[in-house]
């Protein structure tokens, strides 16, 4: 699988390569609540403390789940930048997308001697102990894609705000349902949300936007089942919670699945009760690669993702810029290689409410996302 590069992603969106919006951070001071930016007068392409360089260093990338196109596709990304910065990236994980798995892991990584974590979490609050003994031995803990408690944490490198994410699900729902004949703003659409867990940090906070955007957006719609559908990040029981959704409500409208493990599993359970793009729309988040059979079988309209192997990338490099000393603070900015000035932003840009530390705390956006049709999804191979 060939990665794809950020250049030939933005070109394909019809987007310039331009500034990525991010923060670099490390771990220390006292909180404040600033909301994205702050008094700070740095304009420098580096404004940032200077340490040392990233060169040598080891930084642990630790998925929710290994076996899934979504995080395998962000490792290669990472593996290719790490190789051209001169650092090493670890990846390791387990299949089991589950809490004691993530400390087993985390703590193996800490025994190690590794510079730096990057992880994706599976609960913030069930590795926050374990997050903050690493921390406590000298380890530079950064996050991305699900974010730990922004106090167990440096940084985390983003996919977008909880807004831009949940309109973007439900955007891609309605033109599925445009797409078969339905009046999403006067029709009293049925939908429903099957993901991985209550307990993930970046899923839910798409679905609650997501709901919120609904009830303003498209008051006559009907979420059929509040409590949601779970199904673990395990590509069976995907398979098997689909099946459950479409038993239950045989005449659904939507179902968004903001997880790359159950839209697939989503997907091949409609195909195994005979629906198609035109009896039912089912969106989310996936790799192309992973959803590609579907759309060509014609079960699926649209789906999203970004770049996660930049993601993966950008990750493992701002735990390794921490991990070699240096500083920042929200407003400041960095020249990532390859990528371009980076500027920290404040927790509360993801995160509502959240307090960010004074120095060395902070966020990163990526703003580059892509909805996939039959049209363009052979552009793309991760």
């Amino acid at each position: 699988m060939s990665q794809l590069s950020r250049r030939n992603f933005c070109r394909l969106m019809g987007v310039s390569v331009a500034t990525v919006g991010l923060g670099l951070v490390g771990c220390g001071g006292s909180s404040s609540s600033g909301s994205g930016s702050s008094d700070s007068s740095s304009t420098g392409s580096d404004s940032s403390t200077s340490g040392g360089d990233v060169a040598g260093k080891t930084v642990a990338f630790i998925p929710k789940v290994t076996g899934n196109a979504f995080f395998e596709s962000a490792n290669n990304g990472a593996q290719e930048h790490a190789q051209k910065w001169g650092f090493t990236v670890d990846y390791v994980g387990d299949s089991t997308a589950s809490v004691s798995a993530q400390v087993s892991v985390i703590n193996q990584e800490v025994a190690a001697g590794v510079d730096a974590l990057c992880i994706s979490t599976v609960d913030a609050n069930g590795v926050s102990d374990a997050l903050k003994k690493a921390t406590d031995s000298g380890v530079v803990v950064c996050t991305w894609d699900s974010d730990a408690n922004p106090e167990d944490r440096c940084l985390m490198v983003s996919q977008g705000t909880p807004d831009i994410l949940g309109k973007m699900l439900v955007d891609m729902g309605v033109d599925g349902l445009k797409q078969r004949g339905k009046d999403p703003d006067n029709d009293a659409i049925t939908y429903c949300w099957h993901y991985s867990q209550a307990t993930v940090t970046d899923q839910n906070s798409w679905h609650v936007a997501a709901e919120k955007y609904i009830s303003e957006t498209y008051p006559k719609w009907q979420n059929v089942h509040p409590d949601n559908y779970y199904s673990e990040q395990d590509a069976e029981k995907a398979i098997t919670i689909g099946e459950a959704v479409l038993d239950a409500y045989p005449d659904i409208d939507l179902i968004i699945c903001n997880d790359s493990t159950a839209l697939p599993g989503q997907l091949q359970a409609a195909e195994n009760k005979g629906y198609n793009e035109d009896t039912i729309t089912i969106t989310g988040f996936a790799s192309p690669n992973s959803v590609k059979q579907y759309c060509s079988n014609g079960t699926i309209y649209n789906w999203g993702l970004w770049d996660c192997g930049l993601q993966g990338a950008m990750g493992c490099y701002a735990a390794a810029y921490l991990a070699a000393g240096n500083k920042v603070k929200v407003g400041d900015k960095i020249d990532i290689p390859d990528v371009g000035e980076c500027e920290v932003l404040s927790n509360d840009s993801i995160a509502e409410g959240a307090t960010t530390k004074d120095e060395n705390n902070g966020v990163i956006l990526l703003p580059e996302r892509l909805v996939f049709t039959k049209d363009n999804m052979n552009d793309y191979d991760f």
